[in-house]
């Protein structure tokens, strides 16, 4: 006879909530980020302190992700894929998740302090601060380009990762920093393009919603065709071999496409039915691939080959 009892089963619901609360599918890239900022950055780190370094940034990014959530609450609500949300939906109360929130993220970065340095810190308390006031609080429900300059707050990762090992910001860190930045625009436009009647429902003034999709999906080309020559600085720095400019290439290659794809697809005009499959979307899972590739083989060829 099972030992499992009702109350069980709600504690173990309640502890998902809170995990839902920090984002986790948005953690792995984060987490992923900054480890390879981490490992390609000179000098040595003591693996328990590395460790530690990177848990800093993983409940960080969370704490972020709480702070937007209990901020976006009303927005949740109305919106399909963020219905059923720990918020929207009661089951945790949005002064709980704020407090949840500042707590990890003053934890977070006392520690990033006491385990690394205090520029690390510095920049790690920016990283949240960007997410939460300037993107979510300010930019997100204002202009359209709020996917623009709110992408710099998933780039921070591989540039604290790298400060956390060297203690000072030098120029390929930052150069990662900008891949991630110009990266971000398409990722998320390709993703708005088959969700933005949700963004519309909730009021937020998403690409597609004020400019119509044509308009986005001609961002989405643009902003690839600047990421791709940017993903080749590394190499043509000296930084790695031909193998990753080789491989960046290839997968840059590839991302055009997907953008051209969906650049040539109007099933998203008005009026016309989404597919499930439709470019856009099969553009916006290949982002994910693509980012995941990339910084994998800039490791990879730093580490293995260099």
């Amino acid at each position: 006879m099972s030992d499992v009892t009702t109350t069980d089963i709600a504690g173990a619901s309640e502890v998902r909530d809170w995990i839902t609360l920090l984002k986790p599918r948005v953690l792995t890239l984060v987490v992923y980020t900054g480890i390879i900022g981490l490992l390609v950055a000179p000098g040595t780190m003591h693996p328990v302190l590395a460790v530690t370094a990177i848990l800093c940034i993983t409940v960080a990014a969370g704490a972020a992700g709480a702070m937007n959530m209990w901020y976006d609450r009303d927005i949740d609500s109305v919106m399909r894929r963020t219905i059923k949300r720990p918020i929207p939906t009661g089951r945790i109360s949005a002064d709980g998740a704020l407090t949840y929130g500042v707590l990890l993220a003053v934890g977070s970065v006392v520690l990033m302090a006491l385990a690394t340095n205090w520029l690390a810190a510095g920049v790690l308390a920016f990283s949240i601060f960007f997410y939460v006031v300037i993107y979510t609080m300010w930019l997100k429900r204002r202009t359209p380009q709020n996917i623009v300059i709110g992408g710099a707050a998933g780039a921070f990762p591989p540039l604290i990762g790298w400060i956390a090992v060297t203690g000072s910001i030098e120029a390929l860190p930052l150069v990662l920093f900008a891949i991630i930045f110009m990266w971000t625009p398409p990722h998320f436009w390709a993703l708005s393009l088959w969700a933005h009647q949700d963004y519309e429902r909730a009021g937020v003034p998403m690409l597609p919603v004020t400019h119509g999709a044509r308009e986005t999906r001609k961002q989405v080309v643009i902003y690839t065709v600047l990421l791709v020559p940017l993903t080749l600085v590394p190499w043509l720095m000296g930084f790695n071999t031909w193998v990753y400019g080789a491989v960046a290439a290839l997968l840059g290659a590839n991302f055009l496409r997907h953008a051209w794809l969906t650049w040539r697809d109007e099933q998203d005009e008005a009026g016309v039915s989404l597919t499930k499959d439709m470019p856009a979307k099969r553009c916006f899972k290949y982002s994910i691939s693509y980012l995941f590739l990339l910084f994998g083989a800039l490791a990879l060829d730093r580490l293995l080959l260099a």
